[in-house]
């Protein structure tokens, strides 16, 4: 097993503790969004490892709705900013504004809306890369710089963004330093027929179920402790950097990747499986994540970190049919 300070009884005292937590944030979840377990599972997965996280999905699928359904459950100062091209840095990081008094002048700082736990950048790839730009600072390092003078976010700080894939108009692609940053990319599809049936009368009647809060953000920031905490087998941690590391042209012994690949996975992809099958072991009550939870949050951490090779597209290789021939080597 890896290296780790806390005792297997104590993680295991933590993880029942947090059980009944996760039970009740998945069924407050489960009054405003029908069906879409895998990705209410992944949005908590991404949460619990203290990151960030794009949903794509064409519009009236509920990706706004989940996100505020998310602050609302999870007890976050949720901000919502809604982006467009004329959207500028200030506009989200805030400014310093002049003001007089007592015959003084002085420059006082006005934050922005990313001064929040949950950020909501809603169509992030409608804002224009200069204030994409000075989102990622955000991101990354949890503090951002005005007027020469950093400033510390509130903890935890969580982006979570939308992306509508299907209209390129007034678009701008999210540079591949910032896709990098979010650690699972979520596709959200249509409903089952059934979770569609249930989702139509209850929101079309008198009166609708609203979610409630169910955990707060020192239990969340507790949780996310305990995760970095979860020990991880020597087969695990070889079997994420076996794949990480086959899907890049560079060291692959794979001809096929070698060829359709353009550019593969970076070290933070490896850091995000890790992090991730971590969170997913516990959100389905287990002390240690396996093989099969990499293999099962693959997609949605490699599919933003990869681009395909003109020769991929032109022998019609898709990036999901490179991510299952990774997927395959973990056995």
């Amino acid at each position: 097993m890896s290296t780790t300070t806390t005792t297997g009884t104590d993680l295991l005292a933590e993880a029942e503790a947090l059980s009944p937590a996760i039970g009740a944030v998945r069924a407050q979840i489960g009054r405003a969004i029908w069906g879409q377990r895998e990705v209410v599972d992944e949005a908590l997965i991404t949460l619990l490892s203290g990151g960030h996280m794009l949903i794509v999905g064409v519009p009236g699928l509920g990706k706004t709705r989940l996100v505020e359904t998310l602050g609302t459950v999870l007890g976050l100062a949720a901000k919502r900013v809604q982006f467009t091209p004329d959207l500028m840095p200030a506009d989200i990081l805030g400014s310093e504004v002049l003001e007089e008094q007592d015959g003084k002048r002085s420059f006082r700082f006005v934050p922005g809306p990313v001064f929040c736990q949950l950020l909501m950048a809603d169509e992030i790839n409608r804002a224009s890369p200069r204030t994409q730009s000075a989102l990622l600072q955000a991101m990354q390092e949890r503090r951002v710089a005005v007027g020469g003078v950093e400033h510390k976010l509130p903890a935890p700080f969580h982006v979570l963004a939308t992306q509508n894939p299907i209209e390129q108009e007034g678009t701008y692609p999210l540079p591949e330093a910032q896709l990098d940053r979010f650690l699972l990319e979520i596709r959200i599809t249509y409903p089952e027929e059934a979770d569609e049936r249930a989702m139509l009368i209850a929101t079309t009647g008198a009166a609708e179920a609203r979610p409630v809060q169910a955990m707060d953000a020192a239990t969340l920031m507790a949780a996310q402790n305990l995760i970095r905490r979860v020990p991880v087998g020597e087969s695990v941690v070889d079997g994420i950097l076996s794949m990480v590391r086959a899907g890049r042209p560079e060291t692959t012994d794979d001809e096929t990747i070698r060829r359709h690949v353009a550019w593969g996975p970076g070290p933070r992809a490896a850091q995000a499986l890790m992090l991730a099958a971590r969170a997913r072991a516990i959100l389905e009550s287990r002390l240690s994540p396996s093989l099969d939870d990499v293999a099962a949050l693959a997609p949605a951490v490699l599919r933003h970190r990869m681009a395909l090779s003109f020769s991929a597209r032109a022998d019609g290789v898709t990036l999901a049919e490179i991510i299952a021939r990774l997927v395959a080597r973990l056995g």
